[in-house]
């Protein structure tokens, strides 16, 4: 695994390909993505057929064998093993629990002159999950995306998923079914995007997609933005660890590689105060790639994304992770809670070396859905919030508005607004 040191001469050419790593070619793939798109508002369900012939390599005999049947959800449940069931329960529980914390409230507020002010908090009506389906199926991240609605009050839930060759991941189907989803296409992609953004006869479009996806779902979401809302435009996993002397290196190099086994594009980066640790971890990190399941994955993405960088201190190292916000930040040092003040910019963070960043993909309760590439420092993990909207709430009394009317009339002068000016003073006379 490559180390840099800060010290190094090259030091800041390196760095600056680190903060690049979550740019993605969307100008590239844009013109793709929105033919299909227009292809879906133009021909509806039948351009999805053909697009599930195209990509996903079977061919629906109309668009009813794209939609699964709820039965067949609840029988993938009922033969779910029972260790399996209990995990699955236990994370549904605990997601649930974390999230219920984020709940908003509607507030009133009361002036003595008669004036209201408020803020009303409703959910979305219908939201639409897309949940990956290609090298690998995530239930996980269905039950990520499924429970924020289901706390929010969502009351239709729509999930969108690629099957290729026509075969549903049984997984999948059973935290569907715990989750009580009604509504499962087979469709994946840019299609699946613009089929819930825009809807087809078969379906109702939704207010809200969220979930993860390659560039094609990332460059759809970003398209359809404004048609409906999105989460985040999220791009490859990455991980980023700051580590002191007192960290183990099995735990480090064992953590940078549950990142890399996800993608290729996967980026691992680690920064510490120890050089020997550095050489030690990167020597770690050869052995368990003879023994992964996913070795070529992860080869690919430790060797073309992976990076250990030796800092001179630990506050230089903050400085540095804050640079590259990474989507989850794992803190080994003695005492992370001392350096929790210092880290401005991470999608998730870990602290202490009994917390890997797979406790928190499907246990811990926090959601695994999380800015990439850079984004933590101005998104946030997906929440409750993103499937609810505020209205304002404004009423005011004969006497509040004479308090304040005239201002308010000088003020739409000003602008030369003489409608808006006149509607306040009409209340004044």
């Amino acid at each position: 695994m490559k180390i840099i040191n800060t010290n190094d001469s090259n030091f800041k050419d390196d760095f600056t390909e680190i903060l690049g790593r979550g740019k993605v070619d969307i100008k590239g793939v844009s013109g793709i993505v929105q033919a299909i798109i227009d292809e879906i508002i133009e021909d509806g369900d039948s351009a999805l057929c053909n697009h599930v012939k195209k990509f996903d390599k079977w061919l629906p005999e109309g668009v009813e064998e794209l939609f699964i049947n709820v039965a067949d959800m609840e029988e993938a449940y009922n033969n779910l093993e029972p260790k399996l069931r209990v995990s699955l329960h236990l994370a549904y529980d605990r997601i649930e629990k974390y999230h219920q914390k984020q709940l908003p409230k509607s507030w009133l507020d009361f002036e003595e002159n008669g004036t209201m002010l408020g803020q009303k908090v409703t959910p979305v009506d219908r939201a639409g999950l897309y949940i990956p389906g290609g090298k690998a199926a995530y239930p996980s991240s269905l039950l990520m995306n499924a429970i924020p609605a289901l706390v929010a009050g969502v009351k239709e839930i729509v999930v969108c998923t690629p099957t290729p060759n026509n075969e549903p991941n049984e997984l999948l189907l059973a935290a569907c079914h715990l989750c009580g989803v009604k509504t499962v296409i087979k469709v994946g992609g840019a299609s699946a995007i613009a089929m819930m953004a825009y809807g087809t006869r078969s379906l109702k479009k939704v207010d809200v997609i969220t979930g993860p996806g390659n560039i094609f779902v990332a460059t759809a979401k970003k398209l359809v933005f404004g048609e409906v809302n999105i989460d985040m435009i999220a791009g490859p996993s990455e991980i980023g660890i700051l580590a002191d002397e007192s960290a183990k290196a099995n735990y480090l190099a064992i953590d940078l590689l549950s990142q890399a086994e996800h993608d290729e594009m996967a980026s691992s980066i680690m920064i510490t105060t120890d050089g020997a640790l550095a050489v030690a971890t990167s020597d770690e990190v050869e052995r368990y790639l003879s023994v992964l399941s996913r070795n070529e994955i992860a080869r690919k993405s430790i060797d073309e994304r992976g990076c250990i960088i030796v800092a001179q201190n630990m506050d230089e190292a903050i400085e540095l992770m804050n640079e590259i916000a990474p989507e989850h930040l794992e803190v080994m040092t003695k005492n992370p809670f001392e350096l929790l003040p210092k880290i401005k910019h991470a999608g998730a963070i870990f602290l202490g070396e009994n917390t890997p960043e797979p406790i928190g993909d499907y246990v811990a309760g926090p959601n695994h859905t999380l800015p990439t590439g850079g984004t933590a420092k101005f998104y946030s993990p997906l929440n409750v919030e993103n499937f609810m909207k505020k209205s304002s709430i404004i009423s005011f009394s004969k006497k509040a508005i004479e308090e304040i009317g005239e201002e308010c009339s000088i003020l739409a002068d000003t602008e030369g607004l003489t409608a808006h000016a006149e509607s306040v003073r009409i209340r004044l006379r």
